[in-house]
């Protein structure tokens, strides 16, 4: 029988763990602690594809943006930016009076956004930890309505808009998407998943209410996901199109209703164009690189609870 000395116990006692990983029954790669995946070649060759695949529309309309129409329509087309950029996102800008269709829409963009994020937040955690009569329906009705076509609403949203006297205003767009049902959807599956009754039940036995509940312990929570929801949101409400083209006029634009009727002559200028559509585009970049950080850690947040 063999003995082990204190020293020799305490050295293995205080010796690390061997960070190895290996494999599983089912052939699936284990990694021990510290240790990450470092990815081959082909990892990093399909990545520059992909980010060069990205970024290669943005790098067009920049260059058909300082090239004037002919160079624009020639074969084959320019590579390179040429030297009209400016000129022609001054004539974009005063054609198209873009500085108010930007304003309109941070102002409609930022409404639906803040709204959304309220709502579909409330929406969400009472279908995911409230227990109350009628719980399942009501979530399968909210679901149902994602797939009507907006297109057959059109008619009665713009007769009831004209008849509150909202025809042409900014209201008539925000109003009628302050909530959506992918919303509504997408917070509970998150708090379903995230907020463990536990938390919910400490805070009823602490003695707060369910706005308190929904401040304090919802909100942290789900915050995440709604910087995930709130920057799917704004990217749409920023891209929309159908029901603000139908719904303001051309005193009172948005950008994509501006842009629409900077490309709506005979013979569009597509430098122009190009130069109009890379201004409405730099707002939603802006937004990306000031909460870009939050938005993929709510991304990755979501992937590992997944």
């Amino acid at each position: 029988m063999t003995t082990t000395s204190p020293t020799s116990e305490l050295h293995l006692a205080s010796s690390p763990l061997p960070a190895k990983g290996g494999r599983d029954r089912g052939g699936r790669l284990k990694l021990g602690a510290g240790q990450q995946l470092k990815g081959g070649p082909f990892t990093y060759a399909s990545l520059i594809i992909v980010g060069l695949g990205s970024i290669l529309p943005l790098y067009w309309t920049l260059v058909a943006a300082s090239h004037d129409q002919q160079r624009v329509l020639d074969n084959p087309p320019p590579l390179v930016p040429g030297g009209r950029l400016w000129s022609n996102l001054r004539s974009a800008w005063e054609q198209a009076h873009l500085g108010k269709a930007i304003v309109n829409t941070v102002v409609v963009a930022g409404c639906i956004t803040v709204a959304t994020l309220f709502f579909c937040t409330l929406a969400g955690y009472a279908f995911a930890k409230m227990k109350f009569r009628g719980r399942g329906f009501l979530l399968t009705a909210v679901i149902a309505t994602l797939t009507i076509p907006p297109q057959l609403s059109v008619v009665p949203l713009f007769m009831m808009m004209s008849n509150i006297g909202w025809g042409g205003k900014l209201e008539s767009v925000i109003f009628p998407t302050l909530v959506g049902a992918f919303g509504v959807f997408f917070m509970r599956q998150y708090l379903l998943e995230a907020l463990p009754y536990e938390l919910v039940e400490a805070a009823k036995v602490d003695g707060a209410n369910n706005f308190r509940i929904v401040w304090s312990v919802v909100l942290p929570v789900a915050r995440p996901a709604m910087m995930v929801l709130g920057m799917l949101t704004f990217v749409q409400a920023w891209n929309d199109f159908f029901w603000p083209f139908l719904a303001l006029n051309q005193d009172n634009p948005t950008v994509q209703v501006a842009l629409g009727q900077l490309s709506a002559s005979y013979t569009p200028d597509q430098s122009i164009v190009m130069a109009g559509a890379l201004i409405s585009t730099l707002p939603l970049l802006l937004v990306f690189v000031i909460f870009g950080k939050q938005i993929v850690g709510g991304i990755m947040s979501g992937a590992v609870k997944g």
